[in-house]
């Protein structure tokens, strides 16, 4: 595994909860920290710009309040999502209030540039990058990002297709720095899973849907807890972009989720006019076959900390 940079260096659990698009926000972050995984959101879950400095100065606030009160037993550090995209009009806002904040960790996506690194370096915070293949992380290294988030075949929302095994194992015969892996991981053993195979991190969204803080709908909550790898269709359709989606949800949108058109992928649509894209279709990954209820983040972390420890001390000799 790597030599991790601070603020990476000393988690709790090898853990970052992935940002949710809509879904993920103050009060989820705040929980999946204070339970000791990486809570991260998507600057664009605040609506209008102007909330996300109430955000982000609700979420360092609260999670120093609680490291004061717990020096022995700290939060996690937070992460902020950045689209950083022609299309993301609020990039440059949106960046100013990340560093006002001193924003502990980026998770970049959609483009990688250098000044968006450089001004998260200027007071020592950490960019990860999601890439779906060999190529892509190259080219985020060269532009200057500490760390990766390898997307791999099985991710909820934009993903790649990528086997975990190819995708980490081409990127480790180059790059030592720090690895989180995306794509299907919603158990403890999985966590070690990717660990043993070269990542430093198990990156965890879909489970986080069927929490008691995740701002869904009891809708889509049921639906994570009822479904399996089988519900999940791949398409380009509502973004523009390949993601992964929950069938249940296609089909209450009056569409059949086994003939799904192909979009134009020049018309990238983010959370715009077309609602569709985004609250009646819902993103989803393949490992929600051991999401079996809703419960808090609390509970979720600490399911996850347990099983990590048995899949563990399975593997002593």
């Amino acid at each position: 595994m790597s030599r991790l940079p601070a603020p990476l260096d000393n988690l709790p659990l090898p853990i970052i909860g992935s940002p949710l698009f809509i879904i993920s926000n103050p009060k989820l972050v705040i929980a999946q920290c204070k339970a000791g995984v990486v809570g991260a959101m998507p600057a664009l879950n605040a609506r209008p710009a102007s909330q996300l400095d109430e955000w982000l100065a609700e979420i360092t606030e609260t999670l120093a309040a609680y490291n004061r009160a717990n020096p022995d037993k700290p939060a996690a550090p937070f992460a902020i999502n950045q689209i950083v995209h022609k299309s993301n009009d609020r990039l440059e806002h949106d960046m100013e209030m990340c560093v006002k904040y001193k924003v502990p960790i980026y998770i970049t996506s959609l483009g990688a540039r250098e000044d968006i690194n450089a001004a998260a370096h200027s007071y020592g915070g950490v960019v990860l990058h999601d890439i779906i293949n060999n190529k892509h992380a190259r080219k985020a290294i060269e532009k200057g990002a500490d760390g990766l988030v390898a997307v791999a075949a099985g991710a909820g929302g934009h993903a790649g297709v990528k086997s975990p095994f190819a995708l980490i194992q081409e990127i480790r015969q180059w790059f030592d720095g720090p690895i989180a892996l995306s794509g299907a991981i919603s158990t403890g053993g999985a966590v070690l899973a990717a660990q043993a195979m070269g990542a430093d991190f198990a990156y965890i969204g879909s489970a986080f849907i069927a929490t008691d803080e995740a701002r869904a709908s009891d809708a889509y909550k049921r639906a994570i807890v009822e479904s399996n790898s089988d519900d999940i269709v791949y398409s380009n359709l509502f973004t523009g972009v390949h993601g992964n989606y929950l069938a249940p949800s296609i089909r209450a949108a009056g569409m059949d989720p086994e003939n799904l058109p192909q979009s134009d992928a020049s018309k990238m649509n983010f959370g715009g006019d077309k609602s569709k894209a985004w609250k009646d279709i819902w993103g989803c990954g393949q490992g929600i076959g051991s999401v079996s209820k809703v419960q808090s983040t609390e509970a979720f972390v600490g399911q996850l900390k347990r099983e990590y420890a048995q899949a563990r001390a399975s593997l002593s000799l």
